[in-house]
């Protein structure tokens, strides 16, 4: 059985879409499903779609997407640049992930564009969607304009 204060900090209330994204690929990094999860909205209108996968939807689907992802140990990712166009229900996030593994080859690095929705929630800010396509090095970094915030 999960110790309660483990369960208790898993549902911690997110109080920015930042926040959200931060626990979100911190979770990824330390191979923690239930971590990821938690910064899903529990809604079966969640989707995810990752590099060269099907679109998973609903959280029975997204969570077997993500425990089949870490199955193999924790993912090396960060993000090199975030492109943000928020509201003050919604937030919609363009990044950048350069993601790492070690193999028999050495160390290999790919890029993923990915696109993550959040919205604001009674529990906090909570991701809707994450879609992810194979990216390119020349992807890093965007340089259009600056942030943009929409009212």
């Amino acid at each position: 059985m999960k110790d309660p204060r483990a369960l208790k900090a898993t549902q911690a209330l997110m109080t920015s879409a930042d926040e959200t994204e931060a626990s979100f690929y911190d979770a990824m990094r330390h191979g923690d499903v239930d971590k990821v999860m938690a910064c899903w909205a529990e809604d079966e209108e969640i989707a995810c779609v990752s590099p060269g996968g099907p679109r998973t939807v609903g959280t029975v689907a997204v969570r077997a997407a993500f425990a089949a992802t870490l199955a193999t140990g924790p993912v090396h990712i960060t993000i090199e640049h975030v492109r943000r166009m928020e509201t003050a229900v919604c937030a919609v996030h363009h990044v950048t992930e350069k993601v790492q593994a070690m193999t028999t080859e050495g160390l290999q690095t790919a890029f993923v564009i990915a696109t993550n929705v959040y919205l604001r929630t009674p529990q906090g800010w909570r991701m809707v969607a994450h879609h992810a396509s194979a990216g390119m090095p020349q992807d890093l970094p965007d340089i259009t304009e600056p942030h943009s915030t929409l009212h």
